[in-house]
């Protein structure tokens, strides 16, 4: 095995978490196939250069706290990657309940300054929870969050 394609994709995977998924794709940017690429996998998953729980770990949590991205937006990308389900329900435990809700209000709150200058009460709400759906959370909790002013 070549010892320079192990470092530079080990290197890769250094860099950032990646899935196994991620390694294959690059390996075949590097012209990289068949059995050489899956030698390269198994070395890369034997040192732990590759751990899909713990990718699936520091995307939810990473998207969750700096992105304040939902679970419903986290988890459609997570399968997204083609994580097994262990791997998936592992990352979304990062992600405190208590901490959720308070993200929630305080998105609401954001979203409710920001239209602070809409009369309407209805069109403000309206947009409030579309804004915090499309970030991926769960439109009965918002709902039961939103309080009107």
């Amino acid at each position: 095995m070549d010892t320079s394609l192990l470092v530079k994709a080990a290197n890769y995977c250094v860099y950032q978490e990646r899935t196994q998924a991620e390694v294959r794709k690059r390996l075949r940017e590097w012209e990289v196939f068949g059995d050489k690429a899956e030698q390269v996998i198994a070395y890369l998953i034997t040192e732990n250069y590759i751990n899909e729980e713990r990718y699936a770990k520091a995307f939810a949590g990473g998207k969750f706290r700096v992105k304040k991205w939902g679970k419903r937006k986290i988890l459609f990308e997570l399968k997204g990657k083609g994580l097994s389900k262990y791997c998936i329900e592992s990352g979304m435990k990062e992600i405190d309940d208590q901490d959720y809700f308070d993200t929630i209000d305080q998105l609401i709150a954001y979203k409710k300054n920001d239209l602070r200058n809409e009369p309407n009460r209805l069109i403000k709400k309206q947009k409030t929870v579309k804004y915090l759906v499309g970030k991926g959370f769960e439109m009965n909790l918002v709902l039961d969050q939103y309080q009107d002013d």
